[in-house]
């Protein structure tokens, strides 16, 4: 019993050879044992003898086969069971482990190692983007807004109290800081979610923005873009700004660049979206690859393929390659 239970279960291939062989076997003992003679030309009773065992050896044939393939469609079964959310190793059991099966699980198992590896760091990527993001709007909410605010505040107690001898003029001065707060609230708004988007469609939104950020200071950022767009959905729409936003933040922090080129087109099956300077290339700070991952993230999420390399004259060139559906 030992002895057959340390038995090397057969391959695939094996188990299909021995399959054919049995059954040329049994041809040839049908032969050579049975009193069969084929007539020329052929009777009926002989056509019926041979359409009869054709049939029977047909069966027999996909009997065996279907005995020798049933590992890989009991395996088939347990892969429409697996959790992607929580990928766990399977195992086959013992008397379905051909060597082949066997490779083949373990070509699975690697898979969803490397998937829930490549998912813990989308997951991290996005957290910590969230977090840098919600770290900024802190930063500039206390900062900036809430400072100035204290201030205005305190300034208006003070003349409540009568302290202030030449109100007129301080209150011109308490208009002029409360309308900067309330400029930077719309500025911190428009990072959370851009209104222009909404209300002007994808190239007008990328206008303003490239407008915006030009005003910050060089590069000049030189436009083309397609005003007649396909409709896109709302979720295409908000993935192509943002990256846009995030490639166009770089070029501003860390290319050095003096010229940069925003591009947005589209062809019958493509929506394409390029960002290309003329600095020195891609950032290489930890923090900066946060937003590299972020851009990949989006990307994802809409099917879309990115690539971030060397432009034409130097520097980075980030394109994007949305896919668009059919009419």
């Amino acid at each position: 019993m030992n002895g057959m239970r340390n038995l090397r279960p057969l391959s695939l291939r094996e188990r299909l050879l021995l399959s054919s062989t049995a059954l040329l076997v049994l041809i040839l003992v049908l032969l050579v044992a049975t009193p069969i003679t084929i007539s020329a030309p052929i009777r009926i009773g002989e056509l019926a003898i041979l359409v009869a065992a054709f049939f029977g050896i047909l069966a027999l044939n996909a009997a065996y086969l279907g005995r020798a393939l049933a590992p890989l469609n009991r395996f088939a079964e347990r892969l429409r069971e697996v959790d992607l959310s929580r990928p766990q190793r399977l195992e086959a059991e013992a008397s379905d482990r051909t060597p082949e099966l066997a490779g083949f699980i373990d070509s699975f198992n690697e898979m969803l190692e490397r998937l829930r590896a490549e998912r813990r760091a989308r997951s991290r990527a996005v957290l910590l983007a969230e977090e840098r993001q919600r770290r900024r709007i802190a930063l500039s909410l206390h900062d900036g807004t809430g400072q100035t605010l204290t201030a205005v505040a305190l300034e208006i107690e003070r003349m409540a109290a009568g302290e202030v001898p030449d109100q007129q003029e301080r209150l011109s001065t308490l208009a002029t800081e409360l309308y900067a707060a309330l400029e930077e609230v719309r500025r911190i708004s428009r990072e959370l979610r851009p209104g222009e988007l909404d209300d002007l469609g994808l190239a007008n939104a990328l206008i303003a923005l490239s407008s915006r950020l030009s005003r910050a200071g060089s590069p000049a950022i030189e436009r083309r873009l397609d005003a007649q767009l396909p409709p896109l959905s709302e979720e295409v729409e908000l993935a192509v700004y943002r990256i846009a936003q995030e490639a166009l933040t770089n070029v501003l922090r860390h290319s050095r660049a003096q010229r940069c080129l925003l591009a947005l087109e589209a062809d019958e099956g493509n929506l394409r979206l390029a960002v290309v300077d003329d600095g020195v290339g891609l950032p290489t700070e930890p923090g900066d690859s946060i937003g590299l991952e972020g851009m990949r993230e989006r990307a994802l999420l809409i099917d879309a393929r990115l690539t971030l390399g060397p432009g034409p004259a130097g520097g980075t060139a980030v394109r994007l390659e949305v896919p668009l559906e059919g009419p």
